[in-house]
């Protein structure tokens, strides 16, 4: 069996990935981090490239997590450390 210690969840806006990733943290116990709330900075300001970046790669650097969305940008930091990547690829009418 493969370990299933940090779990990259992408997909599209509104595919479900925060409703699932809560129930998957909910069963596995991993932390779970939703790019969403390290990106957006109050009044809904947009961060720094390099400081989201960073707060990207420390998520990554450690054991074991769940991390809900997409953010192609920074898939590098994440897609070689997950040990899952499960895609919700759910059409876009049903997302909308």
């Amino acid at each position: 069996q493969h370990p299933m210690n940090r779990i990259l969840i992408p997909g599209s806006g509104g595919s479900g990935k925060t409703t699932f990733t809560r129930k998957l943290a909910a069963k596995t116990g991993l932390p779970l981090h939703h790019l969403d709330t390290l990106y957006w900075q109050p009044g809904w300001q947009k961060p720094e490239a390099a400081a989201f970046q960073q707060r990207v790669a420390d998520i990554g650097a450690t054991e074991n997590w769940i991390v809900d969305g997409s953010y192609f940008d920074t898939l590098d930091l994440r897609v070689p450390r997950a040990d899952w990547i499960i895609f919700l690829d759910i059409p876009k009418y049903v997302c909308l």
